[in-house]
């Protein structure tokens, strides 16, 4: 099959031009952004180069499957499955109320831990939201926490499994930018932590200096014997939490391998507390499937788009325009942090990375800037993404288990102090790069 028009009569900004309007027109009929990139990607490939030009999307795609670190993306997916399933939630939360419950704002503060212990098991979002929202939630708004607090706190807490090891969109952009997925994790425990410290302080101080935020805490005294009990909710998550992190950090196990001890803790932990049964596993199974699957269409597609969009010459040509915009590395840097953020507020996680990256990480290269660092700047913005507006997941997902009178209106303007917590944290991140690269 010959080509049906001449590419490079048109030039490479026109049909990039064209191709962005294609892909604006397809996604708005709601046509699912896997299907829209691979259609996109097909239509130029051979509308500009014939039916040649399918190896080249064929080859990339098998590239991209084919990495062995990608076994761990349904690993942990499985793991969050898992999660979701048992009560190991709960009897963190139980748990942290020995903590909490010394300190004005402190169910607030206690859900921001949970999601952290809940985040470092898992590395994924979505399960942690529901979760925290028919777990904390409730019990925040019965007690008189400010209903906007209460919802940005859980939302907020349980989007951070996109930056704390073991974060699936650590793994992906490592896959995208051929970047060592042992460094990002290591790069980004500090930030990680970082940010959900903003958090914390942000809660702290809503809660003792302006009324009606939280109220005085009730410090009953908890007998040792339910303390202890109350501890135990403790042991078996925070073991996985060491098997799995500590076995990458200590070069014992590679991120593949350790995925797999995370899902064999994750249900020995279900066995131990008798939740182990046939439904359990085969529901779990089935969101594993789901989700990954999901993915692997994202991959397919943008990988296949990128591909094209490389043969017409269009990553150099993109590269050419961010690069002359200054001779500063840090407003280039600030430059694309822009475009992620837009791209964020519209398209899932997976298709900005498989998309943007292939572009962005050579010219990050290209300043003499470290991969690892921009790796975990990314991270920070696909934070911002899952709680922006129109289309923040985040949102979404508590909004499915919150009560009635709650309105996706009420939660996203909820998230707006959030989300300048997680901006400053970038803009930390691009002005000290010390933090990620210690």
């Amino acid at each position: 099959m010959n080509a049906l028009f001449d590419l490079a009569a048109i030039g490479i900004g026109p049909a990039t031009l064209l191709m962005f309007g294609l892909l604006v027109l397809l996604l708005l009929t709601g046509m699912p952004l896997a299907f829209v990139t691979l259609l996109v990607a097909l239509v130029f490939a051979l509308g500009g180069y014939g039916s040649m030009a399918v190896g080249l999307i064929t080859s990339r795609i098998y590239t991209f499957v084919n990495s062995f670190v990608f076994v761990s993306v349904p690993m942990f997916v499985l793991m969050a499955a898992m999660l979701d399933r048992s009560g190991v939630a709960r009897d963190l939360f139980d748990a942290l109320k020995l903590i909490g419950g010394r300190i004005r704002g402190g169910v607030a503060v206690q859900t921001i831990f949970v999601s952290v212990i809940l985040a470092a098991m898992s590395g994924i979002i979505g399960g942690e939201i529901v979760l925290l929202g028919l777990i904390a939630l409730p019990q925040m708004l019965r007690q008189g926490y400010n209903r906007k607090l209460a919802i940005g706190v859980i939302c907020a807490g349980g989007s951070l499994g996109a930056m704390i090891p073991p974060s699936i969109v650590l793994i992906i952009y490592g896959l995208t930018a051929n970047v060592s997925i042992g460094d990002l994790f290591t790069a980004s425990f500090v930030p990680g932590f970082m940010l959900a410290t903003f958090y914390v302080i942000y809660v702290l101080i809503m809660s003792y200096f302006v009324d009606g935020t939280a109220p005085v805490p009730d410090r009953e005294h908890v007998p040792t014997a339910e303390k202890l009990r109350l501890l135990k909710g403790l042991i078996l998550p925070i073991m996985v939490v060491i098997f799995v992190l500590g076995s990458i950090y200590l070069g014992i196990a590679s991120v593949t391998e350790a995925s797999a001890v995370g899902v064999a803790g994750v249900a020995l932990s279900a066995i131990i507390r008798g939740e182990f049964t046939w439904p359990f596993l085969r529901d779990s199974a089935m969101q594993t499937l789901a989700t990954v699957g999901m993915i692997v269409w994202i991959g397919i597609g943008a990988t296949a788009l990128v591909g094209v969009y490389n043969l017409m010459g269009g990553i150099h040509f993109v590269g050419g325009l961010l690069t002359g915009i200054s001779d500063n590395p840090t407003v280039i840097v600030l430059v694309m942090m822009a475009i992620l953020f837009v791209l964020g507020a519209f398209l899932d996680w997976v298709g900005i990375a498989l998309l943007t990256m292939p572009i962005f990480v050579p010219i990050i290269k290209t300043l003499g800037l470290d991969p690892v660092w921009f790796g975990v700047l990314f991270c920070m913005n696909m934070q911002i993404s899952f709680l922006s507006p129109p289309f923040g997941p985040a949102a979404f997902y508590l909004k499915s288990v919150a009560p009635a009178d709650i309105s996706l209106g009420d939660i996203f303007s909820s998230l707006l102090p959030f989300i300048g917590l997680q901006i400053l944290a970038v803009a930390v991140m691009i002005f000290f790069p010390g933090i990620a690269m210690y």
